[in-house]
């Protein structure tokens, strides 16, 4: 009987064992060849969503950047536990002018990523304790916390007994 749970036991878990890697997609699939359809200062906004679809992040500034995120994640070899690997990861950045045509098209991929320098600087708080920022920030939030001035008249009050 208990040979025979044994076998039960071991053949459930051989058989849900796959050898077929797991891959996770996330954004645009295809994005490196999707991109090569668009064309600088002849597609405009509908050929691009028709292409690519919605970008994944949109951003305003003197013309409209859209950017389009295509990443995949692999299972690692089986001695490193089934980590994801990133086996893909591609970014299309689209600037479009007020007209709706794209003006600027670049692509990064995964090696281009890796040589990109990243600043490490922090930037300091622009105010200090004796600013006029601080003291009118920290005014305006005392009359927030009491609009009436009541606490006040509440200390005074006590004070004066």
């Amino acid at each position: 009987m208990i040979k025979l749970l044994y076998i039960i036991f071991i053949s459930l878990i051989v058989t849900n064992c796959s050898t077929k890697k797991v891959e996770k997609h996330h954004g645009v699939p295809f994005l490196e060849k999707k991109q090569s359809s668009l064309v600088v200062n002849e597609t405009n906004v509908n050929d691009i969503k028709k292409i690519l679809g919605n970008p994944s992040t949109k951003s305003k500034f003197d013309n409209d950047v859209w950017i389009y995120i295509e990443r995949k994640q692999t299972q690692s070899q089986l001695r490193n536990l089934g980590k994801m690997k990133i086996s893909k990861n591609n970014v299309l950045v689209l600037e479009i002018d007020n007209y709706g045509i794209l003006k600027k098209k670049e692509f990064y991929n995964k090696d281009d990523m890796e040589n990109i320098k990243i600043v490490e600087a922090t930037t300091q708080a622009g105010f200090k304790r004796n600013s006029f920022i601080y003291d009118f920030m920290s005014s305006m939030r005392q009359k927030i916390n009491d609009p009436l001035g009541q606490r006040a008249k509440k200390r005074k009050e006590i004070s004066q007994r």
